[in-house]
């Protein structure tokens, strides 16, 4: 598996610096496409006017990259929308879009409502809790769909340190990542297993595609829609871009384990009608950073199980004599 996934690592990873901005913009031009960027928030009034201000400022004040950049709030109680709408968006509450549907809980229950909020034909995801945001996310992710007319769907990568009130630790950040959904799509979906970040929340995809895709209203909405695109459009279709470092907020141990039991029942959902047999893969690729960018390594999951003892002959024996010693009324384990 590791040399299909080093092939595909090779034709459909790049790096945000490998398309130049204006690059980008004559592509843009040439193509037609207009661009919607997607900030999905919940009480973010600390994060969200910045990444709101680095993109204004950056991708469509300075080079008109981005053509609609919208705050999809999602119930805030604090000044989220202020904060947005003052940085420069169109802030939109979620409950604005589709007011006869009752909104469901969750995250991808805002970004599906936000294909109806906008009208790019890129659209882009940019979580709303990022810190020390650089507008590359964008830029980076947004590239290959304007360069590459056959990339449908493209995740951000990146290093997720995690942070904390007296340092950082590398590499630390991404643990339902690393503890739930690389296992599960190695064994289960091995030809997504070249996705540094597979439930990272910047991504950008065509609207044709993200149109036609189901959308899972909580946690797993990330591994759904990756999941979802593989079988629509094929591994070639889909790709990543290395954007740096990715600083944000941190969830607790009880928030991880419910975004892991909601990302474990999402990917339950979509095996239900799959031959599990088939793509169970006994191998696992893991990513590690070096001179070269993210380089995969592969290790053997070990699937070995040994049977009941009680149907061992060895152990039926054994069992058998010891009845023998117990009826006789002798020492059943004659150890020292």
């Amino acid at each position: 598996m590791l040399d299909q996934v080093e092939d595909w690592l090779r034709r459909r990873s790049w790096s945000a610096a490998d398309r130049p901005l204006p690059a980008l913009l004559e592509a843009k031009r040439r193509s037609g496409l207009t661009v919607s960027v997607v900030l999905p928030a919940l009480d973010e009034e600390e994060t969200v006017g910045e990444i709101v201000a680095t993109i204004r400022r950056d991708l469509v004040d300075a080079a008109p990259l981005v053509d609609e950049l919208v705050v999809v709030d999602s119930g805030s109680v604090d000044r989220t929308a202020h904060e947005a709408a003052a940085a420069g968006a169109r802030v939109v509450h979620r409950d604005e879009i589709l007011p006869g549907l009752p909104s469901e809980p969750g995250k991808g229950e805002v970004l599906w409502r936000s294909l109806l909020a906008t009208c790019g034909d890129v659209v882009c995801f940019i979580d709303s809790d990022l810190r020390s945001f650089d507008a590359a996310f964008v830029s980076g992710i947004v590239g290959p769909l304007l360069t590459e007319p056959d990339v449908a769907f493209v995740k951000a990568m990146y290093d997720r340190p995690f942070d904390t009130e007296t340092g950082s630790i590398p590499a630390g950040g991404g643990r339902v990542t690393e503890l739930v959904a690389r296992p599960l799509l190695n064994l289960h979906w091995p030809l997504l297993a070249g996705f540094v970040q597979p439930l990272g929340g910047e991504y950008a995809a065509r609207r044709s595609l993200l149109e036609r895709l189901p959308f899972p209203t909580g946690y797993g909405v990330e591994l759904g829609l990756l999941v979802d695109a593989l079988g629509l459009v094929g591994l070639d279709a889909l790709a990543q871009v290395d954007v740096g470092v990715r600083h944000h907020r941190h969830q607790d141990a009880q928030a991880l384990g419910r975004m892991a039991a909601t990302i474990y029942r999402t990917a339950l959902e979509r095996l239900k009608a799959a031959d599990v047999d088939t793509l169970l893969r006994p191998e696992l690729v893991q990513f590690t950073r070096t001179a070269n960018g993210f380089t995969p390594s592969s290790t053997e999951v070990a699937t070995v199980e040994r049977p009941p003892m009680a149907s061992l002959p060895e152990y039926q024996a054994r069992a058998a004599l010891q009845a023998q010693r117990r009826a006789a009324g002798l020492e059943v384990c004659p150890h020292p």
